[in-house]
């Protein structure tokens, strides 16, 4: 059965577009809540994800929000799906179950890709949001971006993969600070303590994010996915184990024909046309 195209799926909470030869886009579309998210999104951002991971056209994904308020301001307590709220309180183990198939499975999905994924954030990242886009490969933030984690204020827990993901961004301490205190940075702190990887002036973030995921984009396919399975893998291997990891890939990599082109261009001195073979 043919797969539906990423940018021609039709979504309730998401947008999906294609703003870029090779650059997939997915915009979380629930602005009149700051871009919270539901279990219904979760479920719909699991698909687009798988969408975009099995499309060999798309080479870069963006994340972002609608709007200008927030990116994410973590997951909907407002009460808004009662339905589903009774489901989860009355089933046994339900809160755990709903973390497990929602929002958990979302950053775990994101971390697991062998493609390259950028954040762009606008307004709020906090909560489960910031979890959200720290689970990207990359965060390019608005200058008026604010970061951090409010969980705390009313007694939650950085539970969709922020214990995980914040202190191996910003050191254990500043990540327990951060969540203990409910601290939020603006993007010039948030940057120096990890939480964004470059600060954009407002009305340039759209381009500059554009332009970078169309600079990965227009990499060989084949050497960014392998360096990302092969970086993300080290942090849990010795030297020698990721090395043994290196040599694997370089019986994928160097005869692909992704290689030949690449220095074929460059003794011709022109841009090479990497297809991902």
């Amino acid at each position: 059965m043919s797969q539906i195209p990423f940018a021609a799926a039709a979504y309730e909470t998401l947008l999906v577009d294609q703003p870029r030869p090779g650059v997939g886009r997915i915009t979380l579309n629930r602005p009149r809540v700051m871009n919270a998210y539901s279990f219904a999104m979760t479920q719909e951002l699991l698909a687009a994800l798988a969408t975009y991971r099995d499309d060999d056209d798309l080479r870069a994904l963006i994340l972002t929000g609608a709007g200008t308020r927030a990116f994410c301001t973590g997951g909907d307590i407002s009460g808004a799906d009662p339905e589903h709220s009774a489901r989860v309180r009355t089933q046994p183990m339900g809160h755990g179950r709903e973390m497990r198939e929602g929002m958990q499975a979302v950053a775990i999905a994101l971390r697991g890709l062998d493609k390259p994924t950028v954040a762009m954030i606008r307004g709020y990242a906090v909560a489960g949001g910031l979890a959200l886009a720290m689970a990207c490969d990359f965060r390019f933030g608005a200058a008026s971006a604010r970061l951090g984690d409010t969980s705390g204020k009313v007694g939650l827990l950085p539970d969709e993969g922020g214990a995980w993901l914040f202190p191996r961004a910003m050191g254990l301490d500043r990540a327990l600070r951060m969540t203990l205190l409910s601290e939020i940075y603006d993007a010039p702190r948030a940057a120096g303590l990890g939480l964004l990887t470059e600060v954009v002036a407002d009305d340039d973030l759209e381009e500059t994010t554009l332009a970078f995921a169309g600079a990965l984009a227009a990499r060989a396919p084949l050497a960014v996915r392998l360096t990302k399975m092969m970086m993300g893998r080290a942090a849990g291997l010795s030297l020698e184990e990721s090395v043994a990891d290196a040599q694997m890939a370089v019986m994928i990599a160097n005869p692909s024909a992704d290689v030949r082109e690449g220095l074929k261009a460059f003794f011709e001195k022109r841009p090479p046309k990497f297809e991902g073979r």
